[in-house]
């Protein structure tokens, strides 16, 4: 091969790397501005996320690890389908701030400490442009595993062996052997081999010890490069972030130094770049990867509640995005909450999750005895208020046209169900539920804002409707606000001077079953339970019968009587 040709050769090759690098960067560019074409598109409109089981496994890792104050128990979130709420309020591109979120969530705030959220909520619902750019900062950081950092973190506190002693020796050792080639070349070349190839079977044992953990390393990295590109946005409701963000970052310099020795994509992966293949060689030889692993690992673990504090800031920056699309997402719709006073008050309010619904008023100082027609709308109102007071105090913002009402710790009894592990029937299961709301009246916080569906379903009507009246009666006192809804009619006669009453109705033909989900004031008046037999294709007979034994009972008072 003369010289033209090897010149020929080594010109088709750097084109080929120079055209590999011009369409990766190609792709690069397209994706970027596929990504800020989608989150203009999706700005005011609700997140398009198909979202799995495992896609929810992470966000408790912030949640777990920050366990003060009051939160929403899992009886409360389950009740209320907050995961579903959630999912409708995530516009989130990183772990960092889903998790942040999610924290928010079950968090509700017992201070009136909105000041700097509502800054930076402002800042993001009007400047499109620094919205987009961190935007795009946030999907560089990104979210490609089912794990939360924090677990992660958790996991690497099982590495065993994370000293670098013995790499450092055995470095000096091969540097040492090398060196003695050009003196004892038998020797030396016969010790430098012995070394090599004992490192390199060290260097394959270790490496697969340490591969699962590099996702960590690699999220931390993403985590750590966003603090210089965070430092490029101007704003004074970031700044103070920004720049505690910058000094924390100042500890990681020796973490980012080097990295690419151990966290490059083309790591030991046979990309078939010459390149590329003989820096895998000098990894394998010289554990340069290993030794900058254990480097980066004791600074993770001496460094951890820094570690956490960059997650929470910019957690909480991504999280303050996601509340400006969701505001955006209701436009008209929302509005930002007062506390204060001691009524709940809600004008307007709807619920999340429902296409067109109907918005309710309420305003209560008391207590809401709410009863009416089954199918009416009972259950969904509770939920509506619920949901609400929890949105109101964790992301400062509600459904509705006004929301003022004193800040509460949250509860609810529900959507409750036998426990079949525990072997509780679903009377115990909802004893112990409301059990549970007692208590925490009794403790020290906040009043209490509970909601109850149907108190004492699981039990015969004489006992119900006596423990009840006892329970509702106690859920009225000073520290709890009580939102209940039940069919036993007889309630609201025995509540009345505690509760404030509501109702809604529905209007039953022989055909059709019509509900407008409107709240009234007072108690129902109709019944629809045995029509609803009719509605949905039982048979005449049974209804006729049942509605003359219902009708013998009421005027009778007897049910011996009445059949």
């Amino acid at each position: 091969m003369d010289r033209s040709d090897a010149y020929m050769i080594l010109v088709i090759v750097v084109v080929f790397i120079v055209g590999a690098f011009a369409l990766g960067l190609r792709d690069k560019i397209n994706a970027r501005k596929a990504l800020i074409k989608k989150l203009q598109k999706e700005y005011g409109s609700e997140p398009h996320r198909n979202y799995k089981e495992r896609d929810r496994e992470h966000l408790l890792g912030f949640y777990k690890n920050h366990r003060e104050g009051f939160q929403i128990d899992d009886t409360t979130w389950n009740d209320l389908s907050m995961d579903n709420v959630y999912d409708r309020l995530d516009y989130c591109l990183s772990a960092a701030g889903e998790e942040y979120l999610y924290h928010m969530l079950r968090t509700p705030r017992q201070e009136d400490d909105f000041e700097d959220l509502e800054k930076k909520i402002d800042f993001f619902q009007k400047e499109d442009d620094k919205r987009l750019k961190i935007q795009l900062i946030f999907s560089e950081i990104g979210n490609n595993s089912k794990y939360s950092i924090y677990d992660y973190i958790d996991f690497l506190k099982k590495v065993n062996n994370a000293g670098n002693t013995m790499h450092y020796v055995m470095l000096v050792l091969l540097v040492a052997s090398f060196v003695t080639i050009f003196f004892k070349f038998v020797l030396g070349f016969g010790a430098f081999l012995i070394i090599m190839v004992a490192q390199i079977i060290t260097y394959f044992k270790i490496k697969g010890d340490i591969d699962p953990y590099l996702v960590t390393y690699g999220y931390i990295m993403r985590v750590i490069k966003s603090i210089d590109k965070f430092s490029g946005i101007q704003d004074e409701a970031l700044s103070g972030d920004v720049a505690e963000l910058k000094e924390i970052g100042k500890s990681f310099t020796s973490f980012k130094a080097f990295a690419g020795i151990l966290l490059s994509p083309t790591r030991m992966n046979s990309s078939g770049n010459p390149l590329d293949l003989i820096m895998d060689y000098i990894r394998m030889v010289t554990h340069i990867d290993l030794i900058k692993f254990n480097q980066m690992y004791k600074e993770i673990m001496s460094k951890r509640d820094k570690l956490d504090r960059i997650l929470e800031i910019t957690g909480r920056i991504e999280a303050c995005i996601s509340i400006a699309c969701f505001r955006a997402s209701f436009a008209d719709s929302y509005c930002v909450p007062e506390f204060g006073g001691s009524s709940f008050t809600g004008k307007e309010l709807f619920h999340p999750l429902i296409t067109d619904p109907v918005a309710n008023d309420i305003e209560s100082e008391t207590g809401v005895l709410l009863t009416g027609s089954n199918a009416s709308g009972k259950s969904t109102f509770l939920k509506t208020c619920a949901i609400d007071a929890i949105l109101a105090q964790s992301i400062h913002t509600v459904l509705g046209r006004n929301y003022k009402a004193p800040l509460y710790r949250i509860y609810s009894s529900m959507a409750l169900k036998d426990d079949i592990f525990e072997g509780d029937s679903y009377y115990i299961v909802e004893i112990k539920s409301i059990k549970r709301i007692l208590d925490a009246a009794l403790a020290t916080g906040n009043q209490v804002l509970c909601f109850v569906d149907e108190v004492l379903r699981g039990t015969n009507t004489v006992e119900r409707i006596a423990a009840s009246t006892q329970i509702l009666k106690k859920l009225s006192e000073e520290k709890v606000q009580c939102f209940a809804a039940t069919h036993d009619i007889e309630l609201t006669a025995l509540l009345k001077d505690r509760y404030d009453i509501y109702h809604f109705e529905g209007d039953v033909t022989d055909n059709d079953v019509k509900f407008d989900y409107r709240i009234r004031k007072g108690p129902a008046t109709t019944r629809n339970a045995i029509k609803l037999l009719g509605v949905l294709g039982y048979e005449k007979e049974l209804v006729d019968d049942a509605q003359k034994m219902a009708d013998g009972f009421l005027e009778k008072g007897s049910w011996e009587a009445a059949f």
